[in-house]
């Protein structure tokens, strides 16, 4: 997904990959319909005694349109796919960006601590927050949206225990 396997170091298999939970999809899935209904709507609603500028009124329409569904919903749609997270026996890499790609990757072997947080809403969604703190420059990681969140924060406090008893490809 977002780390290749020619990019594993020897030995490093991937455990787990994935996106960010599909409820930040929501809002700019409305945000789609509810476009598309208004500018259907005010295309089909102009009125037919503009006869000269009727075309050009409909055209601002679909343009405006086209700008706000983008804004709103193809942007965010963009930043959710391009945002991944990998989680492999060596490290726990964290990428995000459309245009401009930035990579975080946290050792197994640095990190400290493995935490999660879901609310009432999103214990039923499956998903939560993870917090992981780390012996690197940045210390703590909060990553919001992750989905079956217990089982991730599983994985990789058992990566982290396997990783401080020697076992560093998580057999």
């Amino acid at each position: 997904m977002t780390l290749p396997d020619h990019h594993l170091t020897q030995g490093e298999r991937r455990v787990r990959s994935f996106h960010p939970h599909w409820k930040r999809l929501i809002v700019p899935l409305i945000a789609l319909v509810l476009i598309a209904a208004a500018s259907g709507a005010a295309i089909y609603f102009v009125p037919a005694a503009w006869e000269q500028n009727a075309t050009y009124v409909r055209i601002g329409i679909g343009v405006i349109a086209l700008i706000l569904l983008t804004i709103w919903s193809f942007v965010p749609y963009l930043r959710w796919k391009n945002t991944g997270y990998v989680l492999t026996t060596h490290r726990f890499t964290i990428s995000t960006g459309v245009l401009n790609k930035s990579t975080d990757e946290i050792p197994i072997t640095k990190v400290n601590t493995v935490s999660s947080d879901q609310s009432f809403a999103e214990r039923l969604l499956g998903c939560g927050t993870l917090t992981v703190e780390s012996a690197g420059d940045r210390g703590e990681i909060v990553l919001r949206d992750i989905p079956h969140i217990q089982d991730v924060r599983t994985e990789l406090f058992r990566l982290v225990e396997d990783a401080s008893d020697g076992e560093v490809d998580g057999r």
